[in-house]
């Protein structure tokens, strides 16, 4: 299965990069590194995972208190956020709406 990554989800990336990378040096990057591994494995396991907010699967990543929302159309997993389990459930219902 291919995997794509969409912009609102690239940009979950970056944010979380720079969070991460405020609290150590070298903790962004490796955020990075564990959220590309998860996403890899995407290729395998894409549709496995339980659906959230009516039509979103979403994976837990292993090592960051993140999660990652997707969809499978046509043999392609498409990313659509990489959003901070941290939050409040109501935000990341809204911030899944607006995508």
């Amino acid at each position: 299965m291919k995997v794509k990554i969409l912009a609102s989800a690239g940009q979950d990336l970056i944010d979380g990069y720079w969070f991460y990378e405020k609290q150590a040096e070298g903790l962004g990057t490796f955020f990075i590194d564990t959220l590309f591994s998860d996403i890899d494995s995407l290729s395998i396991y894409g549709g496995i995972h339980p659906k959230y907010f009516g039509r979103y699967f979403r994976l837990l990543s292993r090592r960051f208190p993140f999660a990652i929302y997707y969809c499978v159309e046509d043999n392609t997993v498409l990313i659509y956020a990489i959003l901070d389990c941290r939050r409040n459930p109501a935000w990341i219902r809204n911030k899944l709406r607006k995508v």
